[in-house]
């Protein structure tokens, strides 16, 4: 079985991996934000305005680097614990069988591409420092240095972890399972069709809180009743004569969904801000090349051993006072940051990327990558089918 065809043998109905999402939301952006929100909150009584804590940078300087990374990142530490809470006790889901479609989690391809990456970024890095030095800094403080080492090697895994498993695992999986549903084209073009008006009335007329609440339960209550209507059930039941669920019904579907889902949540990264949306290119082609690890491989060992090196070693070597990861690297980015779109954006999606995939298949043995990443969501063949009651 594959890594998506193995969720037939765990409870995969729709409902639970919406109440496990809403569950990990809950766990990651509520739970997880109140040590920060008390950290904060502290400085508010002592007297700080709360127009000084209104971005990353602002949270950062008032509260200390290192104390606001860590703060920062336990946020995804819980994040990870409700994704693993909701995948155990609503979809009685091994941590393993979340991982990897082999019998055990394979670490020495975690490794493997650990090295690799963080070998390239560690050499790029000082490679750029020593083509243009002028452009950084050095800024070796030896004690928070050291702090910060600490943070990173106990951390950061932890939190990209938390978004490999979430992305990567929970909703390729969920996603892909769904795909088989009647409903799930008209699921996700509605979605997609009420995200794109909410953004156009946002713009247009610059809409309040309350109107925001109204328009999510005018929408919900609308899409509640759709799937409720006998006649617009009958014209969905049959799913092989259906030319959205055949166009649908494909591995690529959750593989670009969870891409772009990727992308949207770096959105909000101050980088985009000051590179502008050529930023989201690097963001989704990211979630985009572990997506396809994880498909190509049957697991998520590759795309977690990537993704913790590419934030470890870009949290000890680099930073900037507009980057998301604010640290005491030792280097701090000067130079205007648009001089960095073509060698730090382009360059890895269009070129680095794609040599990495080649490597990967070649060392792994990767084949049918047609199938693999477009072919139909099938269940596994009956002999293997052993769903849990």
């Amino acid at each position: 079985m594959n890594y998506i065809q193995q969720t037939y043998n765990v409870l995969h109905d729709g409902w639970r991996y919406l109440v496990g999402t809403i569950i990990i939301f809950g766990f990651w952006q509520i739970i997880g934000a109140i040590p920060l929100m008390i950290a904060l909150g502290i400085k508010m009584v002592n007297g700080t305005s709360i127009e000084d804590a209104t971005d990353i940078t602002q949270m950062s300087a008032l509260l200390g680097k290192n104390l606001f990374l860590f703060l920062m990142l336990i946020t995804f530490v819980f994040g990870l614990i409700g994704v693993i809470l909701s995948a155990k006790f609503l979809h009685k889901q091994s941590f393993v069988h979340l991982t990897t479609a082999r019998k055990k989690i394979d670490w020495k391809r975690f490794w493997f591409i650990f090295i690799i990456w963080g070998v390239f970024s560690a050499g790029t890095t000082f490679l750029s420092f020593y083509l243009a030095p002028v452009d950084y800094v050095y800024n070796l403080n030896l004690q928070p240095f050291i702090i910060l080492c600490i943070l990173v090697i106990l951390f950061i895994p932890l939190q990209t972890s938390f978004e490999e498993y979430l992305f990567r695992g929970y909703l390729m999986q969920g996603l892909g399972v769904s795909t088989r549903h009647k409903n799930f084209p008209f699921i996700l073009l509605y979605i997609v069709i009420s995200v794109l008006l909410f953004i156009a009335i946002n713009q247009l007329f610059s809409i309040g809180l309350l109107f925001k609440w109204i328009y999510v339960l005018i929408t919900t209550i609308l899409f509640v009743v759709i799937l409720n209507v006998e006649s617009f059930n009958s014209k969905m039941s049959t799913n092989e004569n259906n030319v959205l669920f055949k166009l649908f019904n494909r591995k690529s579907t959750p593989l670009i969904i969870t891409s772009i889902g990727f992308g949207l949540l770096h959105g909000f990264n101050p980088e985009v801000d000051k590179l502008g949306p050529i930023m989201m290119v690097f963001y989704i082609g990211t979630g985009l090349v572990l997506g396809i690890m994880t498909l190509m491989d049957d697991g998520l060992e590759l795309a977690l051993g990537f993704h913790a090196a590419n934030n470890m070693f870009t949290a000890l070597l680099v930073t900037s006072d507009w980057s998301a990861l604010q640290t005491d690297a030792l280097l701090t980015y000067t130079a205007d940051p648009e001089k960095m779109a073509v060698s730090e954006i382009v360059l890895p999606v269009l070129i680095v990327y794609p040599l990495l995939l080649l490597l990967l298949s070649k060392k792994y043995g990767w084949t049918n990558w047609k199938d693999k990443l477009f072919g139909k969501v099938t269940p596994p063949p009956k002999e293997d089918y052993k769903i849990i009651e």
